[in-house]
């Protein structure tokens, strides 16, 4: 049966299908057309277009305690209420970190959303992540957290292969546990897992309408989150489902008439495009996408949250009151405190993301830093443009280099005639009269000038 009816978000009529019922297969579809687990996965096109349908508001949540600790040692209760504390302040007065998701298994992680809790924040509001299980529901009512995420595996891989069950007995297991958080008046946050290896509209769209409808019954806001476990997700127009992104959000909003405000995007970076799909997520019509810090997650990780802070900016043209140097003090935070490695190449965060290297890039750098630096990264980061010192930097960028790297005040800088800089120029010539042809690195720099400072008697 099909009938006409208005999208409140576009003004147009639509013509749309609103019945959707469960197939209840004998034998799992594992779409081996797209997926020959001997050959490298496939993207197939049947060139159908869905309107880009961007919610008025957009957010970005959570998932550093939770799918990011899943990957790295655990991180102590201190720790992590040092982390929420930095994301508090990046995400400023309006909260666009909106929720952070928490384990609640063992009693350090249990400590940590107390201590959390006594924050006080708004945002990010503490929630937590648990299985399709009335045990672990218990543990959610013990601590009386306004929302839990629960696990509701989706694709035929999981109700098959992992879970023994038929979609039948996987959907009325799933209902049944979120019945149970709607009972208690617990908000849940349904995560559909590896949903772009699933059955859109033999398994997925029917379920969340059965959402939909305890949401109603219930008068509690159920959530739904398309989790790409695999990093599956495309998003280029016309790809087919289950690994067009569009598609996917927009079966969720239109056929299983999930609200906007209702649906998360969780990506995976397998096939490098988390970053790509959490913002097309967005584009068509998911208000949330969740991230974890510096992408650290599973496998090849999450969607980093710092790339979607600029994502967000560079959508909505405005940061809306985010605080983007906490991402600086968050790098130098896992860095020194948790003994992580940023890779150098990192963007936003990583040690040489805005330093020109290229003799020519440099000079072009030294007269107008907009040549080749993205955005006033002084300004937004507390990075200022460094450019690498090499056999063409001049006296001048050597001076440029020592001023922007020990971040000198204007009373304190040196300049082309400093004893500093002429002890450095003639380190860095004799290194190039010798036969070298690569950059100079921040480390040697480090040395030769601790060196210059004491053979001067000088203090930086």
């Amino acid at each position: 049966m099909r009938e006409v009816v208005m999208n409140e978000h576009t003004n147009l009529l639509q013509l749309e299908e609103h019945f959707y019922q469960l197939v209840d297969v004998e034998e799992p579809n594992v779409f081996r057309n797209l997926f020959p687990y001997e050959e490298i996965p496939k993207i197939a096109f049947n060139d159908r277009i869905v309107p880009h349908n961007m919610p008025d508001n957009i957010w970005i949540t959570d998932t550093t305690f939770r799918d990011g600790q899943q990957s790295r040692a655990p991180y102590t209760t201190e720790q992590i209420v040092t982390i929420y504390d930095y994301m508090h302040r990046l995400g400023g007065p309006k909260g666009l970190i909106r929720q952070s998701e928490f384990f609640l298994y063992s009693k350090k992680d249990r400590d940590a959303v107390y201590k959390c809790l006594e924050r006080g924040y708004e945002f990010p509001e503490v929630t937590s992540w648990i299985r399709a299980s009335k045990q672990d529901f218990q543990l959610v009512k013990e601590i009386g957290l306004r929302e839990t995420g629960v696990l509701v595996s989706c694709s035929d891989y999981h109700i098959f292969y992992k879970m023994k069950m038929t979609r039948r007995e996987a959907m009325n297991h799933y209902l049944s546990v979120i019945r149970e958080c709607l009972e208690t008046g617990i908000s849940p946050r349904c995560h559909l897992e590896d949903i772009t290896r699933s059955d859109i509209y033999g398994f997925v769209i029917p379920f969340c309408l059965e959402l939909m409808k305890l949401s109603k019954e219930y008068n509690i806001p159920v959530k739904v989150r398309a989790c790409d476990t695999m990093g599956y997700g495309v998003n280029f127009p016309g790809a087919v489902i289950p690994r067009s992104v569009p598609g996917i959000i927009y079966g969720l909003t239109t056929h299983a008439g999930v609200p906007s405000e209702m649906i998360e995007w969780h990506g995976h970076n397998d096939f490098y495009k988390a970053v790509n799909n959490s913002t097309t997520a967005w584009l068509y019509g998911a208000s949330g996408v969740n991230c974890s810090l510096f992408g650290i997650g599973e496998r090849t990780g999450n969607t980093p949250l710092e790339a979607m802070v600029f994502e967000y900016a560079q959508l909505k043209g405005t940061l809306d009151g985010m605080e983007t140097t906490v991402i600086t003090e968050l790098a130098e935070y896992f860095e020194k405190e948790l003994g992580y490695h940023m890779p150098e190449r990192t963007p936003f965060c990583g040690k040489n993301f805005n330093v020109t290297r290229a003799g020519i890039h440099a000079d072009g750098l030294l007269k107008n830093e907009e040549i080749y630096n993205i955005f006033d990264t002084d300004k937004f980061l507390n990075r200022p443009a460094l450019v690498s010192v090499s056999n063409t930097s001049g006296l001048a960028g050597i001076a440029h280099w020592i001023n922007t790297y020990y971040r000198l005040p204007e009373e304190r800088k040196v300049d082309k005639n400093s004893e500093l800089v002429k002890l450095v120029k003639e380190w860095v010539d004799e290194q190039y009269d010798e036969g070298r042809v690569t950059v100079i690195t921040d480390n040697e720099l480090v040395v030769v000038i601790t060196d210059s400072c004491n053979k001067l008697g000088i203090v930086l």
